[in-house]
């Protein structure tokens, strides 16, 4: 395969090669095959389903998670939502849009407060939400009438492009079941290698754990002990959102200043520096929210900050990168 990809970020073209490509876009699957691969149709028909979800301030003896069973045979679950919040979700609604442009509407808002008020003493209103997010699912299309009841399995379609060359598209499918859907696509991707591609997921740790079942809290143990000077609400954080890559963007500082700029809320710029050059993030929206979430508790004028520092990075990121072109040329 030869794919042609585009910077968005320097607007900059260029070409890689593959011997298989993996079409795992989610709601863009089929418009993906039909303007990138137009010579395969696709396999199956998706149905978008949307679901949204309000955050509320942590509801009284909210510590604890809780399904609701709601009249219309449907469950809406309250769960601890970071350490101050709780989430009330989700709703289930065919969707025809452009899924970069999803958002809660005004329906969904009034039925997750109905069902909560009728499970709980506590009444919530529209002015209770600090916040609200939206998404859609790419599921497999069974005809079903109802889109609760369409199935949220996956199903793996391989089209070959020669015999050598696979595209493997994933239809549906839960973020929750991963790595087994990974060890699929692998066994798909068998008929292709004469070697065994043999399943190694389910005992490798996950990146920022040095070992196989180490745990959050145990991580956070030791950054406590290595940088004695980190406040605990801090240590908490990076090793939830980062493990012990945080030792990254913390190992050159002995206080907390040496974090650099405080943007607020305990968002330094030595975590931004991170999260720009090892993470993608290119805008306060990555930042407070796709990375963190921590949105939720920052105001316009931070948010301005923020802004204004990250756009000062990415310049600054953007001439280094010419320069180093230049010296290769040269």
């Amino acid at each position: 395969w030869l794919a042609t990809l585009n910077n968005k970020a320097n607007q900059s073209t260029y070409s890689v090669k593959a011997k298989h490509i993996i079409n795992a876009s989610g709601p863009w699957l089929n418009s993906f095959l039909e303007t990138a691969v137009p010579s395969l149709s696709p396999r199956r028909k998706i149905r978008l389903i949307k679901g949204s979800h309000i955050v509320v301030p942590r509801i009284k003896g909210g510590d604890e998670a809780f399904i609701l069973q709601n009249k219309d045979k449907r469950i809406v679950f309250v769960l601890p939502y970071q350490q101050h919040f709780s989430i009330i979700g989700t709703t289930d609604k065919e969707y025809q849009g452009d899924p970069a442009e999803v958002q809660i509407d005004e329906w969904e808002v009034d039925y997750l407060l109905e069902v909560f008020n009728e499970h709980f003493l506590q009444d919530l209103g529209k002015e209770d939400i600090v916040s609200s997010y939206s998404g859609v699912r790419p599921l497999c299309d069974d005809e079903s009438d109802d889109p609760s009841a369409i199935t949220r399995d996956y199903t793996l379609e391989l089209q070959q492009q020669g015999s050598k060359n696979a595209l493997i598209s994933i239809y549906g499918g839960k973020i929750t079941t991963y790595r087994k859907l990974a060890e699929a696509v692998l066994d798909k991707l068998q008929a292709f290698y004469t070697r065994p591609l043999k399943t190694w997921t389910a005992s490798s740790s996950l990146p920022g754990c040095d070992y196989f079942g180490q745990s959050r809290e145990s991580i956070r143990h030791q950054l406590e002990r290595d940088f004695k000077w980190l406040p605990s609400e801090l240590a908490q954080r990076f090793s939830c959102s980062y493990g012990n890559r945080c030792r990254l963007f913390l190992r050159d500082a002995t206080h907390v200043e040496g974090l650099g700029k405080h943007f607020g809320h305990g968002l330094y710029s030595a975590e931004v520096d991170y999260l720009i050059e090892f993470e993608w993030a290119h805008s306060v929206e990555d930042i407070l929210w796709r990375r963190s979430k921590l949105g939720l508790h920052f105001n316009q004028e931070q948010l301005l900050a923020l802004d204004s520092y990250i756009q000062t990075h990415k310049v600054a990121m953007h001439s280094s990168e010419q320069h180093k072109a230049m010296l290769m040329e040269a």
